[in-house]
């Protein structure tokens, strides 16, 4: 049965209205989204088959590239394109807070940002949020891709790019795609190395988060690892 035909109160778009958007469901929401469904589907079973196609996460289909999201029939190159701009467009809104004030203000801005665009990933990547002097954001960096014990994470690149940015402070992150948050020892040496090496050129390493899937991003100062 096509939305236009459910009763007014079940129809997601009149129920945002009247509700708000937090009342929906994450397909209700994909649906408002797709607009419309295909033959014989309608929105909201084609967003649950979006959904269905990525494990349920949305973690994990904000990880998703166009052309993987174009392969679902209904969906196309057009919607894919759609949906992926939707996505970058929250990553960036979720950067604003760390860019207009002090990053460490917003923890789960922080947080938020780093398992939207980490925490999916099938490979691991280390990247740096490089902070001016009032820790607000200038940039966020990849700087390496590969597991720790098979790429080195050399020092050296990293307080190159710190001074290359002009950063005062600086928060790192990797992800661990085995879906375990725990820090290995080497994760353990290279936070201390990093931090040795960025305090000579005046640089507070602020945080090390290790993101795993869904779980709330792990910090290393709150670990007291740092």
């Amino acid at each position: 049965m096509a939305i236009r035909d459910w009763p007014e109160a079940e129809r997601p778009r009149e129920r945002l209205a009247k509700q708000g958007a937090a009342a929906l469901s994450d397909a209700e929401l994909l649906a408002i989204f797709l607009r419309v469904g295909i033959r014989g589907k309608s929105a909201v079973d084609l967003a649950r088959e979006l959904l269905a196609s990525f494990d349920g996460d949305l973690a994990t289909l904000a990880a998703a590239t166009p052309k993987e999201l174009a392969r679902l029939h209904g969906i196309g190159p057009a919607k894919a394109a759609q949906l992926a701009a939707a996505l970058e467009l929250a990553r960036r809104a979720l950067a604003s807070p760390m860019k207009a004030k002090d990053a460490l203000a917003s923890p789960e801005a922080v947080r938020d940002w780093l398992r939207l665009s980490l925490s999916s990933l099938p490979h691991e990547v280390f990247i740096a949020l490089w902070l001016d002097a009032q820790n607000r954001l200038i940039a966020s960096e990849e700087l390496f891709r590969g597991t720790l014990t098979q790429t080195s994470v050399y020092p050296r690149v990293v307080v190159k790019s710190a001074l290359d940015h002009n950063a005062g402070a600086v928060i790192l992150a990797h992800n661990h795609p085995s879906g375990l948050a725990e820090p290995s020892r080497a994760d353990e040496v290279l936070t201390s190395s990093l931090k040795q090496a960025l305090a000579m050129i005046d640089v507070k390493l602020l945080d090390h988060f290790i993101v795993a899937g869904s779980a709330r991003p792990l910090s290393f100062a709150e670990r007291g690892l740092i």
